[in-house]
C-alpha cells in the first residue's frame, strides 16, 4: 500500500509499531481502529478526541469527493488512517487521514517541494483537515527488510543527500525555534534522572547543541527519516514518506539511521558514511545528533522514565568521544 502509513511513533525517531489492520473488511472501513482510537484518546487531547469521533465520516466524505473507490486493507499509526484506493482514471493511489499537530502540519508542504524526488508524490491535499492523496508504494516493503544494514544506510544517506538539498518552503517548524526550547526545558528536566553520570553525559549533549544553535539552516528537512519510512516502489527502487518537516540544519537528520538496528560498533562507521554522502560538516552535525539524543531523552523522561536509555546513551558517549 505505502505512501504514508505512518508506522512510527511521531516522537521516538525509529521506534516500530504495528501497522497490522484492525479492520474486518473494506466495508467496515469506518470502524475505528481500536489502537489508532486508543493512542488518540489517552494522548492527543481535545483534538485527538474529535479526530477519531469524525474519522468515519471523513472518510467516506473523501472517498466520495475525491472519486475514490477503496482498494485493499487499511493500515495505521500513531495518528493516521491509511486506506489503499482506486481513483476514477484506474490508478492506484493512497488515502491518508490525520490527526493534525505540529508534527503533521507541514507535510503536504513538504512532499510538494520535494515533487516526488526521493519523496512520495502528493496527488491532492485538503489543508483544514490535512488530509492527504498520495501515490501508493509498496507497504510491504520496507528498507528494514534489507538484510545489509550498510546498504540500508546508504540508501537513507542518498535519499537524505537529496531531500535536504531544497530550501525549506515558508511557514515550516524551525529548528531553531525547537533548539532553543530543548535547551531551555533541559535543566530542570535531567534533574529528574537518576543517575547523576546519564545526567552529566546529557547536559554535555545540552552544551553540543549550544555550540550550534545559533546557526540552525534552512533545509527542508524530514526529521523521521528511519528504515521504516522508507518503502519501495516502481519508478524508483525507494522513496521516502511521513515527513515530519522543519526547516533546518541537515545534521539534525542523521540520528534514525544510528539508531535502528542498533549495534554500538556501527556508530562511528554509520555517522562517517552520513556525513560523508551528505557532505556535512563533522563536527556540527555531531553537534546537531548530540542535540537529537538530548530531546528524545527529554521526551522519554517527561513520560517518566527516570533512566537514559542504552542505545541513546551509547550513540552520546560514541559521539562525544570523537
Amino acid at each position: 500500500m505505502g505512501g504514508g502509513a505512518d508506522c512510527t511513533q511521531g516522537r521516538s525517531a525509529g521506534k516500530r509499531v504495528s501497522c497490522t489492520s484492525s479492520l474486518r473488511t473494506i466495508a467496515d472501513m469506518v470502524e475505528i481502529p481500536e489502537l489508532l482510537a486508543h493512542r488518540q484518546l489517552a494522548h492527543g487531547g481535545a483534538a485527538g478526541r474529535a479526530f477519531i469521533a469524525e474519522l468515519p465520516s471523513r472518510t467516506e466524505r473523501f472517498l466520495d469527493a475525491w472519486g475514490l473507490r477503496p482498494a485493499g486493507p487499511v493500515r495505521h499509526g500513531w495518528t493516521a488512517l491509511v486506506v489503499p484506493v482506486e481513483r476514477g482514471d484506474g490508478s492506484r493511489a493512497v488515502l491518508k487521514l490525520q490527526a493534525l499537530t505540529d508534527e503533521t502540519e507541514g507535510e503536504a508542504q513538504a512532499l510538494r517541494a520535494w515533487g516526488g524526488d526521493g519523496a512520495v508524490r502528493l496527488l491532492r491535499h485538503d489543508a483544514p483537515t490535512g488530509t492527504l492523496l498520495l501515490e501508493r508504494l509498496d507497504s510491504r516493503r520496507c528498507l528494514a527488510d534489507l538484510p545489509g544494514v550498510r546498504d540500508a544506510v546508504t540508501v537513507i544517506a542518498e535519499l537524505l543527500a537529496r531531500l535536504t538539498a531544497r530550501p525549506a518552503p515558508p511557514g515550516l517548524r524551525r529548528l531553531g525555534d525547537i533548539a532553543a526550547d530543548l535547551l531551555d526545558r533541559a535543566p530542570g528536566t535531567l534533574a529528574l534522572l537518576g543517575d547523576e553520570r546519564e545526567r552529566l553525559l546529557l547536559l554535555d549533549c545540552a552544551a553540543a547543541l549550544r555550540e550550534v544553535a545559533d546557526e540552525p539552516g534552512d533545509r527542508l528537512l524530514h526529521w523521521d527519516l528511519h528504515y521504516e519510512n522508507v518503502l519501495a516502489a516502481e519508478r524508483e527502487p525507494w522513496l521516502a514518506i511521513d515527513p515530519k518537516p522543519l526547516a533546518g540544519d541537515p545534521g539534525f537528520e542523521l540520528l534514525p539511521a544510528l539508531y535502528n538496528r542498533f549495534d554500538p560498533a556501527a556508530v562511528q562507521w554509520r555517522f562517517d558514511l552520513l556525513t560523508e554522502a551528505l557532505g556535512l560538516d563533522r563536527e556540527r552535525a555531531r553537534a546537531w545528533s548530540l542535540g537529537r539524543v538530548l530531546q528524545n531523552t527529554l521526551w522519554h523522561i517527561e513520560d517518566g522514565e527516570r533512566h537514559l536509555e542504552r542505545e541513546q546513551e551509547s550513540m552520546a558517549r560514541t559521539l562525544l568521544a570523537r
